[in-house]
């Protein structure tokens, strides 16, 4: 039980009615989720607005109700509390809830549109490995040391996201590296957490649906860097042409990284393999268990953020020279037919050159690359023909299909994309609305040395059809495929 007073502590009221010394038991957000004793905050979402179900909370024991007007009757015993942003205020008074747990251990958030799972994996997999107790808030999982937390989005509400981070000063973790995606800062999320750093990864076209215009999607991302204090530091890519405008304005210590532009942090690739990158970062020659520039840009940033952390250079490169990275991402598997697939996460326009670009970078030049991709539904439509375009430019052969198509038709979806195919490349692409079916596709008009990129769902393990999770795991249908063909 906490009293309102101190979890309200910091909030700016603008009316009171009732009394803030009075204790509650927990808070909530999601009527449906109140209890006795619970102060219910209602916030206005895209969906639907709080304060249509406060008397609903009530009804189910609430006994304090913050929001932004005063309904129409106010209960008695209940106390109302008028702010100005019942969003923001939520994410402060989750964090006094739980005693400010952000405060008491060593709280770093990466942002940007790719790479963020990588960089937060590898920086939780690099902590543990020099012994420290670690948390990891991602998209893939959340862990507390060795404890795995299921996922549910990039970056929890602000209630979970201080519980998790409560349960993780108490299990003793000296740091957490956790996402910061665009949506979070949007809803303030991470409204009232102390980080210690930031850092920023890249910034390309994704979440439009969401953010409307892609300069509401920059600013989202840079107000992360804006909330920093004087004691953190914010770490950018100084070769994202968006990397500089993160540090405009931020109080926080400006560091760059890069592998062109003059940076804090520099890094050289010298051989790029699909067995691993070797790199020259900051003058020293070390080979990495990872694959191409993409990651070697994840590997940089790592690196100056465990130096910025006042880790030992050496400990580190040698650490981070035995790791691997994230489920989903440049995940790939060699048939005993010699034909490897990759699967990987990426579902940008940008993230699939990536992948796309390094494979052409490894690739002899002979062999096939054969794309199986899609687009999710009830997301950014404009990306759809964007991202068959890339796929088409970078492959030889391409099978268009379905992610996740949610509420919506697949076959809508594939007729969008193939918008995006250009003439001359309408005789290389297949459309095959059953993914399953367009992986085994794939697989057929491969031969050995051929090179087979499944993309969009990486970690996943399940598709979403109708608003019905169907497991689903693409890396388990393309080695069963690629076995049976061999």
């Amino acid at each position: 039980m906490k009293k309102l007073k101190d979890i309200l502590y910091g909030v700016s009221l603008r009316q009171v009615s009732g009394s803030t010394n009075s204790k509650v038991s927990g808070i909530c957000f999601d009527s449906r989720k109140a209890a006795p004793g619970v102060l219910f905050v209602a916030v206005r979402g895209t969906e639907s607005d709080g304060h249509a179900f406060i008397d609903r909370a009530i009804d189910q024991g609430a006994s304090a109700v913050l929001c932004e007007e005063f309904p129409a009757i106010l209960r008695e015993r209940v106390s109302y509390f008028i702010v100005e942003n019942s969003a923001k205020a939520l994410g402060m008074i989750a964090s006094n809830f739980f005693d400010n747990p952000s405060a008491k251990l060593r709280l770093v958030g990466v942002t940007g549109t790719n790479g963020k799972t990588t960089i937060a994996t590898l920086l939780f997999q690099l902590f543990q490995d020099l012994g420290y107790k670690t948390g990891l808030l991602s998209t893939v999982q959340n862990q507390i040391n060795d404890f795995v937390v299921p996922a549910t989005h990039t970056t929890p509400d602000p209630v979970v996201l201080n519980s998790l981070l409560n349960d993780m000063v108490e299990s003793g973790c000296d740091y957490c590296f956790m996402e910061v995606s665009s949506h979070a800062m949007t809803q303030y999320r991470t409204e009232g957490l102390s980080f210690s750093g930031g850092i920023f990864t890249n910034l390309t076209h994704d979440h439009l649906d969401f953010h409307k215009t892609f300069d509401a999607y920059l600013k989202a991302k840079k107000s992360f860097f804006d909330g920093l204090t004087s004691q953190a530091f914010a770490l950018t890519n100084i070769d994202d042409k968006n990397g500089i405008v993160m540090l405009q304005n931020t109080g926080a210590h400006r560091k760059t990284y890069g592998l062109k532009n003059i940076a804090d942090f520099k890094a050289r690739i010298i051989e790029n393999h699909f067995s691993g990158l070797l790199l020259n970062i900051d003058g020293q020659e070390v080979w990495f268990k990872m694959v191409g520039s993409f990651n070697a840009y994840n590997l940089l940033a790592v690196y100056a953020t465990a130096l910025l952390l006042e880790q030992d250079r050496t400990r580190v490169l040698t650490s981070l020279s035995r790791l691997s990275g994230a489920e989903g991402r440049f995940d790939y598997i060699i048939s005993p037919s010699g034909i490897i697939g990759i699967v990987d996460y990426a579902h940008t326009p940008d993230a699939v050159q990536n992948v796309l670009s390094t494979i052409q970078d490894i690739r002899k030049g002979t062999e096939q690359v054969i794309t199986v991709i899609g687009c999710g539904g009830d997301r950014d439509k404009a990306k759809r023909p964007l991202m068959a375009k890339v796929a088409c430019d970078w492959s030889t052969k391409v099978v268009l299909t379905s992610d996740n198509p949610r509420s919506e038709v697949p076959e809508q979806i594939i007729r969008d994309m193939e918008e995006g195919v250009m003439p001359t490349n309408k005789k290389k692409t297949l459309s095959i609305t059953d993914r399953k079916e367009a992986i085994r596709t794939a697989c057929h008009l491969a031969k050995s040395g051929d090179i087979i990129l499944v993309a969009g769902k990486g970690h996943e393990k399940y598709q979403d059809i109708g608003g019905v999770k169907l497991p689903f795991d693409d890396k388990e249908i393309l080695t069963e495929f690629l076995n049976l063909m061999s």
